[in-house]
């Protein structure tokens, strides 16, 4: 079998870089697997692609939806979701409004679209967040509000820089956790801790936190929760997997606020780096090796596509 692996040229950056040296790496060593090569999804991605027989898909970001949809007209089977469900996932807003739908806990919210102007303020403390980015793009310091002055220039800083409606949700103070999901089995629930943070640090993912203070970030998977909690956790992350169609993997983030979990956001097409990435920390905790971990997806993609 050949095997591309997609990436795209637009955003490669040190940690993508090393995730698509690691899945090639891991491949070469696959039973079933003759030939692999990474590729580039550019103008010569359609003549290129279809010497292959199955794709790796790390085609991230806003051209996330267009791999899986040339291959699907091509059929070529693929890792990941189908371009529908990047689409909706990509789109917090949209994701939120299938959660709720299927009765997956999930923080109030509401949506202020270009041109317009919040009001009043009815979720407090809240959270400003671009609706349409991922890798906490957006998240600023001063993105959780406490009145309608610092929802008003969280709002304003989306709009002129991002282009693209403001969603506004209820911020839920507690555990910050993240769950993964590979073929039908859950991984270990992994715990973010923000504690021993610089002081005056915010205890959420800012793109700064996330970016930048990642090693002095704690992580514990499995997460330090009930067994209760972690069985609450897996029934609702199952639910959401399959009320978005998602398939193959992800992963997603939520808050645990006493007993009562809410789901945030959710991830089609989460970043695989070995020892930086959370589903790749949640695989070692289950016991996998990275490549045990890749051979996964990959096995899972091809059985079923």
């Amino acid at each position: 079998m050949k095997v591309a692996v997609v990436f795209d040229l637009d955003n490669l950056d040190p940690e993508r870089e090393k995730m698509i040296d690691a899945v090639y790496n891991s491949l070469l060593k696959h039973p079933e697997i003759t030939f692999v090569e990474k590729i580039p999804f550019n103008k010569d991605f359609m003549h290129t692609v279809v010497k292959f027989d199955a794709v790796f898909n790390l085609s991230t970001a806003h051209k996330q939806m267009h791999v899986p949809a040339i291959l699907d007209l091509l059929g070529i089977p693929y890792t990941g979701s189908s371009a529908t469900t990047h689409g909706i996932c990509i789109d917090k807003t949209l994701t939120k409004i299938v959660l709720k739908h299927h009765g997956i806990p999930t923080p109030d919210f509401f949506v202020v679209n270009i041109g317009e102007e919040p009001q009043s303020l009815h979720l407090s403390p809240a959270i400003v967040k671009p609706s349409r980015q991922g890798s906490a793009k957006g998240i600023f310091y001063d993105s959780v509000v406490h009145d309608i002055s610092g929802l008003r220039k969280a709002v304003n800083r989306i709009h002129e820089q991002f282009q693209e409606p403001a969603l506004v949700e209820e911020f839920i103070e507690g555990k910050e956790l993240s769950v993964g999901i590979v073929g039908d089995k859950v991984l270990p629930i992994l715990e973010i801790d923000f504690s021993e943070l610089p002081e005056g640090l915010e205890h959420f993912y800012s793109y700064r936190v996330k970016h930048f203070y990642a090693e002095q970030t704690r992580y514990y998977c499995p997460a330090r929760i009930s067994d209760e909690i972690a069985e609450i956790i897996k029934f609702y992350a199952l639910k959401a997997f399959h009320a978005l169609g998602l398939r193959n993997y992800a992963r997603m983030d939520l808050r645990l606020k006493g007993d009562k979990v809410y789901f945030i956001e959710v991830n089609s097409l989460p970043m695989l780096t070995p020892k930086y990435s959370d589903i790749t920390k949640m695989a070692e905790a289950a016991g996998w090796s990275y490549e045990e971990l890749i051979f996964a997806i990959f096995n899972d993609a091809i059985r079923k596509l």
